[in-house]
């Protein structure tokens, strides 16, 4: 016996030349690496923790004060009985190990915390397979030693909780507490402090072998948790999916966008808002609850700030988080519906096609196209007949911007959207066809935010930040007049001349000034909302990632509602005065037929205001609506000739105006005129009697049908 002990003896004082230094414990708790890195707003608070080690799961480092007394006893008494009485080796257990026999096996009971620590923090002294050896036993002992004279026996077991592994993946007691039995350390009683401390000794230990030792060790240290409460702990432990949610997590999509490619426990800020965050998260989830019932499940909303492009909300919600959490609402491509209308408006002021009095009519309209004829309607299947531009853009009537695209021309308007920053709109104008005016492009609720921030900031386009970092150049561009995009505001603020589509009580209104337009796409799949004020640019869609329509929902009842809290709540503090127009406009007071609009007054751009004796106000710039020139209109031979029709149009309905055919007046008035056509190459004018023929296009009519 004596032999035993001296070998013993032996293998220590060897190892005193093999040793490493032993890290300090300071040095320790600075190394520590969560599981998770961490999204900040621009206020330094946290906005989401993302986890981004696959292997393991740590928490934060948690203080030995904070953690339940009962979870601090039971591991001692599990692990290191005279943890507090031992210089780190405890002489006691090695000597009652060598008793029983020099084996690795007789000398597991006298491993110490001290020295399991060791083995966590070098990994020399850790075993990959099988059991340890002396000489393994040796090198962990002389460690121990080590440690006792630079670490107070609180920051052994501090270090030792937060880095031993439990079960599975978790790691520390933190993950373990909260993966485990939801609760934070401080809040463990003994039944699971007993359950914790069992799993110490094997991570992979059966639901029968965890409950066994925690009963065992119950008794031994003379507690009151019974058998039963025990082993219905830890059923729920094996039976449930032990999953350790990130205690704040409200910004997946941004956290994963800027965290991927940094290192464990890494911390990034950024442009967001937690408090406006959350409450566009809030009231998104808030407002989806009853829509549910009209087949509505997912929405998303993105707030940006105009001078600075800084994105301050970023929401995408799913109401089933199964089907929807990794979809990115504010990225996703949709139909657009009528979202795309005002900068299409902007575009013919821009152009001085259209002033906001200009006359158009929301009438019928059949316009051939590849696969048929197209026929806009407006979402009431109602015809307001002629109206100005104004009332058809606030009021977001279909016929009136699908004739406004013809004469803009729709390689011109897809130009434009490029400009203004939309993505993938690759294909040519006849892709896309008249319905572009309609909102058929598919761009994304990013794109159309930052689109209408442009028309905020008098019509200059930059990009959209999520970086803190200010010295990073940012592209600006000007895709618009001031005086254009003044006029859309104009418009879109108009709470008259939304009207006659939206009442005058509507959730568009708000108490100070906003600019907004709503849209909805084909089959109500898709809801949006987009609008700015004179400090932030704010869009909301709703909808279903999987594409399923909504039952009988608008951008009104769908994204409206959502729209109007998050502006009113940005602005619950201030208000902001109405904009003052620029020097390049005027108004005037004009006289409209009492069907129409009767006098009221209007501002132009300067140069396309009517002369002081002009009586057809609102007809600047008379031209063709359609055809357009180079059309080409092909006859179908299965189809008798006097059936096929094609409508000329123009925006003048007033009398005095003629239709020119090839030379020859066809009909007198500006009224849609339906004409039957024949083969051939043909020039058509519109002219009146003082100014003679004021526009006119040349179309080829190609088929079998004899003249």
């Amino acid at each position: 016996m004596r032999k035993r002990l001296l070998f013993i003896l032996v293998l220590f004082l060897s190892a005193t030349g093999m040793a490493n230094a032993f890290p300090a414990y300071k040095d320790v708790r600075r190394a520590y690496v969560k599981s998770d890195s961490f999204l900040l707003d621009r206020h330094g608070e946290i906005l989401h923790e993302l986890r981004v080690d696959p292997d393991r799961r740590r928490l934060d480092w948690t203080n030995l004060g904070t953690i339940s007394p009962a979870l601090k006893e039971a591991v001692i008494q599990a692990e290191d009985r005279r943890f507090y009485e031992h210089p780190g080796v405890d002489y006691r257990s090695i000597g009652a190990a060598a008793f029983r026999g020099l084996t690795s096996a007789s000398l597991r009971g006298a491993s110490t915390i001290n020295m399991q620590l060791a083995s966590i923090l070098d990994r020399e002294l850790r075993v990959n397979k099988g059991r340890k050896s002396l000489w393994q036993k040796a090198q962990q002992s002389w460690a121990a030693l080590k440690m006792e004279r630079s670490w107070s026996k609180d920051e052994i077991l501090e270090a030792y909780l937060n880095l031993v592994t439990f079960r599975g993946e978790l790691q520390g007691i933190s993950a373990a507490s909260r993966g485990l039995f939801g609760k934070d350390p401080h809040g463990l009683d003994r039944a699971e402090s007993l359950i914790l401390a069992s799993f110490i000794r094997s991570p992979g230990a059966s639901a029968d072998e965890v409950a066994k030792r925690a009963v065992h060790l119950g008794q031994y240290m003379k507690w009151a948790p019974s058998g039963q409460e025990i082993f219905s702990k830890v059923k729920r432990i094996f039976w449930g999916p032990n999953t350790l949610r990130p205690q704040i997590a409200i910004a997946p999509h941004i956290a994963r966008q800027l965290l991927k490619g940094q290192p464990h426990g890494a911390t990034v800020s950024c442009t967001l808002d937690r408090q406006i965050q959350q409450f566009a998260l809030d009231r998104m989830t808030h407002h989806l609850l009853p829509l549910r019932q009209q087949n509505v499940r997912d929405g998303a909303v993105l707030i940006m700030e105009n001078r600075t492009g800084a994105v301050l909300a970023y929401v995408s919600h799913s109401g089933e988080a199964s089907r929807g959490r990794f979809v990115d609402g504010v990225q996703a491509k949709r139909q657009a519906g009528s979202a795309l209308k005002p900068l299409l408006y902007a575009l013919a002021f821009e152009q001085r096609l259209l002033t906001p009095a200009s006359l158009l009519n929301d009438s019928p309209l059949d316009i051939p196209v590849s696969g048929g004829i197209y026929h806009p309607r407006n979402y009431d299947s109602h015809f307001k007949g002629l109206v100005t531009s104004r009332t058809a853009l606030a009021s977001s009537l279909n016929v009136p911007a699908v004739e406004t695209l013809i004469l803009v021309g729709c390689e011109t308007f897809l130009h434009q959207l490029r400009q203004l920053g939309f993505q993938e709109l690759n294909e040519a104008g006849d892709f896309y066809g008249p319905s572009l005016a309609v909102g058929s492009a598919d761009v994304s609720l990013w794109e159309l935010v930052n689109a209408y921030r442009a028309l905020a900031n008098e019509g200059e386009w930059s990009e959209p930040r999520l970086s803190l970092n200010m010295n990073t150049p940012s592209r600006r561009k000007r895709v618009f007049s001031r005086e254009a995009v003044f006029l859309i505001s104009d418009i879109l603020s108009d709470r008259d001349a939304r009207s006659i589509t939206f009442g005058l009580e509507n959730p568009l209104a708000t108490r100070f000034w906003t600019a907004v337009k709503t849209g909805t796409s084909k089959d109500m799949r898709d809801n949006w909302c987009i609008g700015y004020s004179g400090k932030y640019a704010v869009g909301v869609w709703v909808g279903n990632f999987s594409g399923e329509p909504m039952w009988n929902v608008t951008g009104i009842s769908g994204a409206a509602p959502v729209w109007v809290e998050m502006m009113n709540w940005l602005h619950r503090n201030e208000s902001l005065p109405r904009r003052e127009p620029p020097a390049g406009l005027l108004r005037k007071k004009l006289e409209f037929s009492p069907r129409l609009e009767g006098s009221k007054e209007e501002w132009f751009i300067r140069g396309t205001e009517p002369h002081s004796g002009e009586k057809r106000i609102g007809q600047y710039n008379q031209q063709i609506v359609y055809p357009p020139t180079g059309t080409v209109i092909a006859l179908d031979p299965d189809i008798p000739p006097e059936l096929q029709r094609v409508f000329f149009i123009s925006q003048t309905l007033e009398d005095g105006w003629r239709w020119i055919l090839n030379g020859e007046t066809i009909s007198m008035g500006g009224k849609p005129f339906p004409w039957t056509p024949r083969t051939g190459k043909y020039s058509l004018a519109i002219a009146d009697g003082e100014r003679g023929i004021v526009d006119s296009v040349l179309f080829e009519v190609r088929g079998s049908a004899e003249d």
